[in-house]
């Protein structure tokens, strides 16, 4: 994604929380901007990826920016797949993938930087290192912050990824 071709998501997109009620988009980026990675708990290459995106969760955790996991799953679905890190980290539940289609989102896993006014600043989509490093760089320069090093020695292997919306 370049700047010559920014993708707004709409303000009404639902976006629901963790074991909370609906809200939208626009509501969440009121006052912050999103950190998102996008994974799909129905497979093994979501599940590859868990541990680099904790840690770079973790690295912006403290950043002006709303961290969080959005799960292509309801409620029970993203605690199976989540574990303990639906305790430390916001998480969205999205069953019916609306949010992720309005993203334009098209391969999981993906990390995406949504911006106050719902514009995507960054998207990386499957696990490419370079892509995912693009991100968390832009991201660390808007936000002011400490960048991740991406990729670490224990990351996986570069992959494509699989369909977003199944």
């Amino acid at each position: 994604m370049t700047a010559d071709d920014p993708v707004t998501v709409p303000a009404d997109t639902p976006l629901r929380a963790l074991d909370d009620e609906p809200r939208t988009v626009g509501q969440w980026t009121t006052t912050f901007h999103l950190a998102l990675v996008v994974l799909d708990p129905y497979t093994y290459e979501s599940s590859w990826i868990i541990d680099t995106a904790v840690r770079i969760l973790r690295n912006f955790a403290e950043a002006d920016c709303r961290t969080a996991f959005l799960v292509a799953a309801d409620d029970e679905g993203a605690k199976r797949f989540l574990g303990p890190f639906v305790h430390e980290f916001l998480v969205f539940c999205d069953p019916d993938r609306l949010a992720i289609k309005a993203m334009g989102i098209e391969r999981l896993p993906a990390f995406v930087h949504l911006n106050q006014a719902n514009v995507i600043e960054g998207k990386a989509e499957g696990w490419k290192p370079d892509q995912w490093r693009a991100v968390a760089d832009n991201l660390a320069r808007v936000m002011s912050w400490q960048r991740p090093t991406i990729p670490v020695s224990s990351d996986p292997v570069p992959f494509d990824g699989t369909p977003a919306l199944g």
